[in-house]
């Protein structure tokens, strides 16, 4: 039987969410959780792959298992021997073929831009002392609808098939203190919001025009666009599915 696990987890001790040979990962960390519980190799298959110091507010991995579980207690104790910066919210029962990466239908994340000092943020967004202009900010945000092949945002070394992602939602909010760049897609190439966030930045400062963004896109150079912002400011916040992969 396959099962969905919906967890969050804090990724700053954590180089990333797949598993690495010489360093300690999620993936690492809820393979080992669940293989002690079930007495058995478990591995499981994420949603995504989160960069070193990326956060997760929602993600979903899958795993398999010849019995019936009682999802809630399974997730009571699976809590009870993760560290404190994994949770698990829920266990559910899904069809045998679906997939928690290749079944997502949109993928939505936010970052996190701190305007004032906060001695208490320091791991959870990125601090700018800068003014930015939001409005033209926002104005940009808005081309990348139009657009589909992400090159120019895309980490250079990367196995991927094609660039096209299709975005339904780009804008910043404020929030207490800061700014909040929200995103979704129906998919994401590796470093590409960190990306899209570092050159709206410098829109925002005056160091490119709105106009930029569209000869950055067009040229599919990573070389032209802006500069990656750090990790600890990202957040994957929410994953959509078809109801229809649930029994």
């Amino acid at each position: 039987m396959r099962y969905f696990l919906e967890l969050s987890y804090n990724g700053t001790p954590y180089h990333g969410w797949q598993r690495q040979p010489n360093a300690i990962t999620v993936q690492e960390v809820l393979e080992d959780s669940l293989s002690t519980l079930l007495r058995i190799k478990t591995e499981i298959a994420g949603a995504g792959r989160t960069d070193t110091g990326v956060h997760a507010k929602q993600i979903m991995a899958h795993f398999d298992h010849d019995h019936e579980l009682e999802t809630d207690q399974l997730r009571y104790k699976l809590n009870a021997i993760l560290p404190a910066e994994i949770s698990i919210q829920r266990v559910a029962i899904v069809k045998d073929e679906a997939h928690a990466r290749f079944d997502a239908i949109s993928r939505s994340y936010e970052y996190h831009v701190a305007l004032e000092k906060d001695p208490f943020a320091i791991k959870s967004s990125y601090y700018l002392k800068k003014s930015l202009d939001v409005d033209l900010m926002n104005e940009a945000a808005k081309l990348l609808l139009n657009y589909t092949n992400f090159k120019c945002f895309s980490k250079s070394k990367t196995d991927v098939k094609t660039y096209n992602c299709t975005i339904t939602e780009a804008h910043w909010i404020s929030n207490e203190g800061g700014l909040v760049f929200k995103i979704s897609a129906n998919r994401f190439l590796r470093n590409m919001v960190r990306a899209i966030v570092g050159t709206l930045l410098e829109i925002g400062e005056h160091k490119l025009k709105k106009e930029d963004l569209i000869r950055i896109i067009k040229s599919e150079d990573r070389s032209q666009a802006g500069y990656s912002v750090p990790a600890h400011g990202l957040y994957l916040v929410n994953i959509l599915y078809p109801k229809t992969i649930y029994k």
